[in-house]
This record gives C-alpha cells, structure tokens and sequence, in this order.
C-alpha cells in the first residue's frame, strides 16, 4: 500500500534531515577515498547471452574472460563500461541458481553514464531488438530503463557522472 500524505510528508522530512546532516556543499566536502569502481560483480545465467546483450546490443567491449578462482567452471568475465569503469559477470553453471526479486540487498539498476549521441543510438537499437524499456516518455528525459537478459535493471543515463538528472525532485 503506498503512504498516505502524512506518511509521504515525514518522509521527506526524514530526507530533509539527512541532506542537511550528511550532504555538505561540494566546497567543504572532503576528496573521496576512492578511486571509482574496478567492477561490479553480477551473476549471469550464460556467458554467451550476456556477452551478446552487453557487447553486441549495448556496445560496452568484453576486455577479459578467464575462470572464477572460487568456483572450477565458472567464468568470469568484464566489461568495459567507460571512464575506467567494469560490469564484471559470473556464471555458475551445475548450481541452478533461480532469478530473484528484488529486494533489500539486491540490485535494484545500474546507471550507466552515456553522451546524447550514445543514448539514442542506444534507445533505437533496443527498439530494433524489441527489447522493452521506460523512459523518456514517462517524464524523465534523460534516462531509458530496461532489463537485461537475465532481469537485472539497467540504465542508460544521458547525464554526465557526477550530476544528478535533471529530473531528479528537488525537495524543500
């Protein structure tokens, strides 16, 4: 059941709270520790499907596949996804491992930073493969959203990294 309009008033209250206790202006915010993200790791249920969605669909190069240390007969394997960013993938073949809801501690999507010129080459060639996807027509122009072979969300997001969309609420 979605909150009613006291429920939905606390909780941007609650956000409110937050932004002001935690989000500092970019001027007094210290550099962060890290350094971007190697790779996120995923399960896939095939190396073939996923490599032809990723790499043939999506454009982002496969740069590496060998065998997973932790699992003989599994593989593992990167994509390049821009800016020194990898989607890494595992298989795990013999285990009959199901797909999952979504759920706290799960993925919800990854967004994926792409130039104008990339996003709609993208969005047409999803359309050419009858791949399903939201956006822009739902009120949020810079994105698409859809699902890989495997039901993982992903986006494509036409905003730099970095910077929130332009459609992003902008709350009091």
């Amino acid at each position: 059941m979605p909150p009613d309009a006291s429920q939905l008033a606390a909780l941007a209250d609650r956000r409110r709270h937050l932004r002001e206790r935690y989000v500092l202006p970019a001027d007094q915010r210290p550099a962060s520790m890290g350094r971007g993200v190697h790779h996120a790791a995923l399960i896939c249920s095939g190396p073939e499907t996923t490599i032809g969605f990723y790499q043939g669909l999506l454009g982002f190069p496969l740069v590496e596949l060998f065998e997973n240390r932790d699992y003989p007969g599994s593989s593992h394997f990167f994509f390049d996804i821009g800016a020194g960013n990898m989607l890494a993938f595992f298989d795990f073949p013999e285990l009959g491992l199901e797909q999952l809801p979504e759920g706290i501690g799960g993925v919800q999507h990854i967004a994926i930073s792409v130039t104008p010129e990339t996003f709609v080459a993208a969005k047409a060639r999803l359309e050419a493969a009858d791949v399903p996807y939201v956006g822009p027509d739902m009120g949020v122009e810079e994105s698409i959203y859809f699902k890989d072979p495997d039901g993982i969300g992903i986006e494509l997001i036409r905003q730099p990294l970095m910077e929130m969309p332009e459609s992003a609420p902008q709350e009091d």
